[in-house]
C-alpha cells in the first residue's frame, strides 16, 4: 500500500496542530489522540437499553415513524439495480431509476437497524430483525459497485457501461454505502457476529477494497480539490471515510493507518475549510449547504468526539459564519432563496439536528432559533431519508429531541461580498410583505446557472418572481449539453436578452462595477460583462420600505441594441421575469396570485412597452413538485429603448389584504 502522509497547512491545519501539539507530526499525534473503535462514534451501540431500549432517551417519535415503514418492509422482496438500469446514463441519460432502488434498499436496511435496536431485548422480534438487517448489510456488500453510475469513470476509461469491479471509484455512492455499513455496525455489529459470524469482516473487506485502499492509493480524484476547485464532493466523502476508518479499522495492527487515513481525510477538508468565504456563504446556494458545509461541519464534530473535545474546529470564523447561512438565505416557511441548481423549495425532511448541533457549537442563538423552527411537536426528530448516520445522531441527540419549536430570525438585511447576493426585506423578523434578493457573481459557479443580474421577489415569503432552479438530474445535467437545458439558460432567469443574445457561461462572464447600499437595501451592477460583445447595461435593484415596492431599473445605451457577433435566431432586446403563481394580463401589467395564498403582487412597467407572456407547462417532478403545473415568463420589449423601470408591489385590493 502507498504511504500517503497528511501535510495540511491551511486554516483548519492551524488549529489542530496547535491542538494536537506542534511538538509532534499531526499524523502521529493524531494516532494517540484518536479514541478506540467502540468509542470513536458518537451513538451508543443497541447493548445501551437507557438509549434503545422502550423507555429509552432515542426519540420515540421517530422511533414510531420508522418502526411503522419497517413493518411494511418484512416480506417483500429487496429491491435489485440491474445491470440494464446503470448502462441507461449512457443510453438516455437517465440516473434515476438505478438510484432510486438503490437508495430504497439502503432506506430499508436503515429501518432494519433501528427496528432490531428497538426490539434487541425481545426473543422472537430481535433475532428476526437481525435477519432483516444481515440480508440488507449482505446485499450492499454483494453489490457490483457502490458507485452511483453518473460518476463512474469506467466508461471514459476502459469503455464500459458497467463498472468495473476491480477498479472501484470512490464517488458520493460509495462513500455513503461505507457510512451505512459502519454506523450499522457501530449500532449492531456485535450481537450481528455473535448471531452472524463472520459478517463484520465482511463489511470491512468491502471497505477495504473498495473505499479505504482507493482513497490512499489513487491521489488524483478531482473532489480532494488539489486543483483548487473545491466542491460539496470533497467534505461529504471525506466525512463518510472519517466514519468509517474510526469504525473499521478497530484491530489494534490497523492503528497506524487508522490514524493515516484519519488525517489525510481532515486534509481534504482542511481544503474546503480555506475556501470557504469568510462570510460563509455557499455558490452553490442553500440546498446544496446540506451537503457541503453541514457535511464539513458534521466530519468535524465527529473528530472533535473522537478525539475527547481535544480537536476543535468551531471557533474557525468561516466555519462560525456558514452556520448562519441557511436563516440568511431564509424567505419564509419553507422557501428558501435558491441559486444555481438549488430548489427553492426542498422537503423539509433535512438533518436539522445538525445545523442545531453546530449552532451550539458555535453559539450562534439565530442559526439555532432557525433549526428549531422546524421541530415540531409530534413529528420524528429525524428520518432514514437523511441517511442513517444523520437518522441515528438525530434521534439520539438529547438537546434536539427535547428542543422547543421556536422562530426563525428573518433578518431584515444579509449581503454577502463572496457570492455578491444581497436580501432585503421590508421589517425583520417576519417574513411578511415584501422580500428582494439580487446577486452579482460571475457564470463559473458551482452548479451554475446563467444569472447573473438576476433578482428574485417575495411575497410573505413566497417567490413570485422566481429562479426556476433545476430539473431531474441526467448525464446532460453535468456534460456538454448542460445550457441546452432551458433552466440554465439566461433567458430562462430574470434577466435582459441583449438584441438576442443571452449571457455566456464561463467565470469570465461576470459582472462589474458592484455597488451595494444594504442601508437603503439596493444594489447596481453593470451586467453587460456576461454577454459576449455587449455594451454596458447597468441595473440596479431596490426595495423601498417607505413605499412598499421593490424597482428595477435598466439603462443602456440604444447601441446595445445593435447587431453583435454572436449568431442568434432573435435580434429583440428584452427584459424578462419568470412568475410563479396565477397570473393576469392588463395594459401595462401584471397581476400575481402567488402560491401559498401570499398576498397578491403587481407588476408595472412604462406605457408604451410591449410585455408579452409564455407559459412553460413543467412535466418535470422536480420542478412540479415546487411550482406546481406551470411557470409564466414576462418579456418586456425594450428593443427601442435606452432605459425601463419595472415596478413590483403588493396588489393590496382588500381590507384584509391590507391590515
Amino acid at each position: 500500500m502507498t504511504t500517503a502522509t497528511a501535510t495540511f497547512e491551511g486554516d483548519l491545519a492551524a488549529v489542530y496542530h496547535r491542538q494536537a501539539g506542534a511538538d509532534r507530526a499531526f499524523g502521529a499525534a493524531l494516532a494517540s489522540l484518536l479514541a478506540p473503535a467502540d468509542r470513536a462514534l458518537p451513538v451508543a451501540t443497541s447493548a445501551d437499553r437507557t438509549v434503545w431500549g422502550p423507555d429509552g432517551s432515542a426519540d420515540p417519535v421517530a422511533i414510531a415513524d420508522v418502526l411503522a415503514r419497517a413493518d411494511e418492509d418484512l416480506g417483500r422482496p429487496w429491491g435489485v439495480p440491474l445491470a440494464t438500469a446503470a448502462a441507461r446514463i449512457h443510453d438516455d441519460g437517465d440516473r434515476v431509476g438505478w438510484e432510486t432502488v438503490v437508495f430504497e434498499r439502503q432506506f430499508r436496511l436503515a429501518r432494519a437497524a433501528v427496528a432490531a435496536a428497538h426490539h434487541a431485548d425481545d426473543p422472537e422480534l430481535g433475532p428476526a430483525w437481525l435477519a432483516e438487517v444481515l440480508d440488507g448489510v449482505w446485499l450492499i456488500c454483494e453489490q457490483s459497485t457502490w458507485c452511483w453510475p453518473a460518476h463512474d469513470d469506467a466508461f471514459r476509461e476502459r469503455g464500459s457501461v458497467l463498472p468495473t469491479v476491480t477498479a472501484p471509484y470512490l464517488d458520493l455512492g460509495a462513500g455513503e454505502a461505507v457510512a451505512l455499513l459502519t454506523w450499522v455496525d457501530q449500532l449492531l455489529g456485535a450481537r450481528l457476529e455473535a448471531r452472524y459470524p463472520g459478517i463484520r469482516s465482511r463489511i470491512r473487506h468491502e471497505a477495504r477494497v473498495r473505499v479505504f485502499q482507493p482513497f490512499i492509493e489513487r491521489r488524483d480524484w478531482h473532489w480532494i480539490g488539489l486543483d483548487g476547485d473545491v466542491h460539496n464532493w470533497n467534505p461529504w466523502i471525506h466525512g463518510n471515510v472519517i466514519t468509517a476508518a474510526l469504525r473499521l479499522l478497530d484491530d489494534p495492527a490497523e492503528a497506524d493507518e487508522r490514524a493515516r487515513i484519519v488525517a489525510l481525510a481532515i486534509e481534504g477538508i482542511d481544503r474546503y475549510v480555506s475556501v470557504l468565504p469568510a462570510d460563509g456563504a455557499i455558490d452553490e446556494g442553500y440546498a446544496y449547504w446540506w451537503n457541503g458545509a453541514c457535511r464539513a461541519l458534521e466530519a468535524l464534530d465527529i473528530v472533535r468526539h473522537a478525539t475527547g473535545g481535544v480537536l476543535d474546529a468551531s471557533g474557525i470564523p468561516a466555519l462560525r459564519e456558514t452556520v448562519a447561512f441557511p436563516h440568511r438565505m431564509h424567505l419564509g416557511g419553507d422557501w428558501y432563496l435558491n441559486l444555481a441548481d438549488g430548489q427553492a423549495r426542498i422537503t423539509d425532511r433535512q438533518p436539522w439536528h445538525a445545523l442545531h448541533r453546530a449552532a451550539r457549537n458555535t453559539g450562534d442563538t439565530d442559526a439555532a432559533a432557525h433549526a428549531a423552527s422546524h421541530r415540531h411537536a409530534g413529528t420524528p426528530a429525524a428520518t432514514e431519508h437523511e441517511g442513517f448516520g444523520r437518522l441515528l445522531r438525530g434521534i439520539t441527540d438529547p438537546a434536539w429531541v427535547g428542543a422547543a419549536r421556536e422562530t426563525s430570525p428573518f433578518p431584515r438585511d444579509v449581503w454577502l461580498p463572496s457570492t455578491e447576493v444581497l436580501l432585503a426585506r421590508e421589517h425583520g423578523g417576519t417574513a411578511r410583505g415584501l422580500t428582494v434578493a439580487v446577486k452579482g457573481g460571475h457564470n463559473g459557479e458551482h452548479h451554475n446557472h446563467n444569472d447573473v443580474g438576476s433578482f428574485v421577489v417575495a411575497s410573505d415569503g413566497v417567490p413570485v418572481i422566481v429562479d426556476a432552479g433545476r430539473p431531474t438530474y441526467t448525464l446532460q445535467t453535468f456534460g456538454p449539453g448542460r445550457y441546452d437545458i432551458w433552466t440554465m439558460q439566461s433567458g430562462w432567469h430574470n434577466v435582459a436578452v441583449i438584441g438576442g443574445v443571452e449571457q455566456s457561461p464561463g467565470a469570465e462572464f461576470a459582472a462589474s462595477d458592484v455597488e451595494v447600499s444594504v442601508d437603503d437595501a439596493s444594489m447596481s451592477l453593470d451586467i453587460s460583462g456576461a454577454y459576449a460583445g455587449a455594451a454596458p447595461w447597468r441595473r440596479t435593484v431596490r426595495l423601498v420600505r417607505e413605499t412598499r415596492r421593490v424597482v428595477i431599473e435598466d439603462a443602456w445605451p440604444a447601441s446595445v441594441a445593435e447587431p453583435v457577433e454572436t449568431p442568434r435566431t432573435d435580434e429583440k432586446t428584452q427584459v424578462r421575469m419568470v412568475l410563479a403563481g396565477d397570473v393576469r394580463r392588463d395594459a401595462a401589467s401584471v397581476t400575481v396570485t402567488p402560491l401559498d395564498g401570499a398576498t397578491p403582487v403587481r407588476i408595472s412597467w412604462p406605457a408604451g412597452v410591449e410585455g408579452s407572456l409564455v407559459v412553460r407547462e413543467l412535466d418535470d417532478p422536480v420542478l412540479s413538485s415546487v411550482w406546481g403545473a406551470r411557470l409564466t415568463r414576462l418579456d418586456l420589449d425594450v428593443t427601442t429603448a435606452e432605459s425601463v423601470a419595472v415596478t413590483v408591489e403588493l396588489d393590496l385590493t382588500n381590507a384584509e389584504d391590507a391590515r
